[in-house]
């Protein structure tokens, strides 16, 4: 088994074809976790995690999408479903200038605290601000050890060690193929060879982000596989070992 840990089937663009792209995914043998970035797609997320076994859910309010008022008790009642692994995609993205991020994140930290449940973690621009949230959140909680992902992780080895500390995930993805290393932040490659096999997830960002290696494709589930064969050449180990690792972290993270 190999897991897609970030993916976004319950967009438009799988309307025309999303069950053949969902049965793709199965024949591979890959376990994808669908995540929401609003209401609409995260009760859509559920639902495809309701229809197929090897599909499960995540639903919150990305950073971009604030302009919805944030109504706690509709999302517990999605996370009613037993196919609910987490909260997400939730964080700070500063490219956006819609003001309420910061509160309406520490909403949903504290629903995933009411839930016992991990985080999806979105990221951009923000690196200060949200290691800041979480390390005095952490604080203030006593009764919820937050646990989760950085997601799309493109940080440096330093920002990374700070994540891991915390005892976070990191989330690789295509992004490895198109921001190899930047001159703002680090070398992707240092911080996958320094970071332990057991905090890494593999994950597509589908439709987005497709691997260099399908071109101009549409990005979908299978297509881990990449990133996964990405990372053991980076780490100088087999694809299988990175496979089996990543599936294990996300069975331990998700519950799955």
């Amino acid at each position: 088994m190999i897991t897609d840990t970030h993916s976004h089937l319950n967009f438009k663009a799988y309307d025309a074809d999303r069950d053949e792209v969902i049965k793709r995914a199965q024949k591979e043998g890959v376990v994808c976790i669908d995540v929401g970035v609003n209401y609409k797609t995260s009760k859509s997320a559920v639902d495809l995690a309701k229809k197929y076994e090897n599909i499960f859910s995540v639903i919150g309010v990305h950073p971009s999408e604030i302009g919805e008022e944030f109504d706690a008790e509709k999302y517990k009642e999605l996370a009613k479903s037993k196919r609910v692994v987490a909260i997400g995609e939730i964080g700070l993205d500063y490219k956006f200038k819609n003001e309420g991020q910061r509160e309406i994140f520490i909403k949903q930290l504290n629903l995933a605290a009411e839930l016992d449940l991990p985080v999806i973690v979105h990221c951009r621009m923000a690196f200060g601000d949200l290691y800041e949230i979480f390390k005095n959140y952490q604080l203030q909680t006593t009764h919820y050890k937050l646990a989760g992902v950085i997601h799309c992780f493109t940080g440096n080895w330093e920002e990374a060690q700070k994540y891991l500390a915390l005892g976070f995930y990191l989330g690789i993805n295509g992004i490895i193929d198109k921001l190899p290393a930047r001159p703002a932040g680090g070398d992707l490659t240092e911080v996958i060879k320094n970071c332990p096999l057991d905090k890494i997830l593999t994950e597509t960002d589908c439709p987005y982000l497709t691997p260099k290696a399908e071109g101009e494709k549409r990005n979908e589930p299978i297509f881990v596989k990449h990133v996964i064969q990405k990372i053991a050449d980076i780490k100088e180990i087999s694809f299988d070992e990175v496979a089996s690792a990543t599936f294990q972290n996300a069975k331990k993270l998700f519950k799955i």
